[in-house]
């Protein structure tokens, strides 16, 4: 077992762990966005499409967030844009709390979701500027394991906590949020690299290294295109199924325990997916993943009963496990150093895309054709984007491959060399 945690987790800078733990903290309180949707329908009585659109205002507001953070990370620094979106995101969270009028929820899930979302380019940035490319898949491994025990843990103490008062789920994602913010501003150090970026390898950006830049990147584009509808498909966890479940009768707690089903099974297996996905063609293990949890959703068409829904949420997880770290890893080498805050923004885009679009659609769909419909729909998604990922996998890995040769890792003085498994933090200038 030692020998299994060094291998798991050894060798990891130190600035990583600081990252990992605020996300383990962040996680824990993450109550909000789980029940918004059974809140709004239940304790604000708005009818499916209202909630679509309150939850689809989120996904707005965090695809403005995710290209502002991203261009704020390459030129303002992670560390800055880190501390101004954690902190405005712990106090939008308090105001939505208070909100009841539609048009106020509204406005404050969309400037939320600029803050929250804003975060994540950033952080992913930082991630890749201080884990060197050999320890990747593992450092995303372990932070989507931080990431998914903080899941299991809020599915559930929030299910508990909304038959008291909805409230305490706001005020406990405020807290959380406020205490990332205090590990930034203690711990973190910057970590933005110098240098010119490059879209692709030995070709100059066109029109200077820009957010059209990223966009005229075609490999990366199409990439992103077909993870915009996994995520299309992941995201109805969060909007569509407690609606299900909902109509046939389960309560909020249930479907709290049902979808921590989800984070218990990553807790227990994930730390074992870089070993059995090692040495396997990563197009091949995408597409897998990508139609394991199409049918997982697929099966949601024949449920009514916890176990059932608990079954389908077993299946798209094991997708979902495969899915993750070799699509974080893949992104990654994809991202030119300069640019990576600019390529994780518009990577985030695709979830942000996708956090809006879902509980727009799939509520239209659900409220108008009915859950087998769009379950079943779910599964067929699933196998088309299976086919394109085989399709397209060729041209990404080329694509890395020419990265790799002709990147050179220019770093500014106050950059962290990412080497050492004990290497601290460098000053903050």
């Amino acid at each position: 077992m030692r020998g299994w945690l060094r291998q798991a987790a050894g060798g990891l800078p130190r600035q990583f762990w600081f990252l990992w733990t605020g996300t383990l903290i962040n996680r824990l309180g993450a109550f909000v966005v789980i029940y918004l949707a059974i809140y709004l329908t239940q304790s604000l009585h708005f009818s499916q499409s209202e909630a679509g659109l309150v939850l689809g205002a989120y996904g707005v507001g965090g695809a403005v967030g995710t290209m502002t953070g991203g261009v704020l990370a390459d030129r303002w620094g992670r560390r800055p844009t880190l501390l101004t979106a954690q902190l405005g995101a712990a106090a939008l969270m308090l105001a939505l709390g208070f909100a009841e009028g539609f048009w106020q929820l509204i406005a404050g899930a969309l400037l939320l979701g600029v803050f929250t979302e804003g975060i994540r380019p950033a952080f992913q940035a930082m991630m890749i500027d201080v884990v060197p490319e050999r320890d990747r898949i593992r450092a995303y491994s372990l932070n989507y394991w931080a990431i998914n025990l903080g899941f299991a843990s809020a599915a559930i103490l929030a299910g508990f906590a909304a038959q008291f008062d909805y409230l305490l789920l706001f005020v406990v994602d405020a807290a959380t949020t406020l205490a990332t913010f205090g590990i930034t501003l203690i711990f973190l150090a910057e970590t933005r690299p110098g240098g010119t970026g490059q879209p692709a390898a030995g070709r100059p950006a066109r029109g200077g290294p820009g957010l059209g830049t990223v966009f005229r990147d075609r490999v990366f584009v199409i990439f992103l295109t077909l993870n915009f509808f996994v995520v299309l498909l992941i995201m109805q966890h969060m909007s569509t199924l407690p609606i299900s479940m909902s109509a046939d009768g389960l309560s909020p707690a249930t479907f709290g325990w049902v979808i921590a089903v989800n984070g218990l099974m990553i807790v227990a297996g994930q730390l074992f997916v870089p070993k059995l996905i090692d040495g396997h063609d990563r197009s091949r293990v995408l597409a897998l993943a990508t139609l394991i949890i199409g049918v997982g959703f697929g099966l949601n068409a024949f449920a009514g009963t916890a176990a059932l829904y608990a079954l389908s949420v077993v299946i798209w997880t094991l997708g979902e496990m495969l899915q993750s770290p070799s699509n974080s890893a893949l992104i990654a080498e994809l991202s030119p150093a300069a640019l990576r805050g600019r390529y994780q923004g518009v990577n985030s885009l695709s979830w942000s895309a996708g956090s809006a679009l879902a509980p727009i659609v799939g509520g239209f769909v659900q409220q108008h054709g009915g859950s087998t419909v769009l379950w079943l729909g779910c599964a067929a998604v699933g196998v088309v984007v299976a086919a394109g990922q085989i399709a397209s996998g060729p041209a990404r890995e080329r694509r890395a491959a020419a990265l790799r040769r002709d990147a050179t890792d220019i770093i500014e003085p106050t950059a962290p060399p990412p080497v050492a498994a004990g290497h601290t933090t460098v000053p903050v200038p």
